[in-house]
């Protein structure tokens, strides 16, 4: 007999029910495609990157749309459930701690346990989904970098890839200007 988490059924992809029945214990439970995703608690430096980036989205974001931080469940599919570092939403779209549409922009901070699955897994989901704009940000400490996409039709295309000190200057969801060493200082 495998194992598996108290409440959730065996062999059947999870749902968004099954999401919202995990008891709220403190760690950062999603699921994708099916599947329970749970990463560990962020580092400093994770939520440091997370801290300024909501900062500085804040100050230029336009009344329509609003900044959260993580947990805001994202309801891409009944089958995914994702809850990004940093989303930008329109405030009509959000319901109290669920947004039922796709973001304006998702943003996610790379730890060492979700590097995968921030760059190909999270990155082709909000793709599908068409969130219009996903950004990765990646703390490493010899290259930090912020790598920028946009919807283009039904594709992302890189309109962004910086490291450092280097800027980016970016259109959507609105214009703003950052680098990586501003959100990492």
């Amino acid at each position: 007999m495998t194992p598996h988490p108290i409440g959730l059924p065996p062999g059947r992809p999870l749902t968004r029910a099954d999401l919202d029945a995990i008891p709220d214990d403190g760690h950062r439970y999603e699921i994708i495609d099916g599947s329970l995703i749970v990463t560990p608690a962020p580092s400093t430096e994770h939520q440091e990157a997370v801290l300024e980036l909501t900062v500085l989205l804040r100050a230029v974001c336009p009344p329509e749309m609003k900044v959260f931080v993580s947990p805001l469940d994202v309801v891409l599919a009944e089958d995914c459930v994702v809850r990004p570092d940093v989303v930008v939403a329109r405030r009509a779209e959000v319901d109290g701690r669920i947004l039922s549409a796709p973001p304006v922009l998702a943003v996610e901070v790379i730890s060492p346990s979700t590097r995968t699955i921030d760059l190909l897994l999270k990155k082709a989901r909000y793709e599908y989904a068409g969130a219009a704009s996903y950004w990765v940000v990646d703390p490493d400490p010899y290259e930090r970098s912020l790598k920028c996409w946009d919807l283009e039709g039904d594709e992302y295309v890189e309109v962004a890839r910086v490291v450092g000190a280097e800027a980016a200057q970016l259109e959507h969801p609105f214009p703003v200007t950052l680098s990586p060493d501003d959100l990492l200082g």
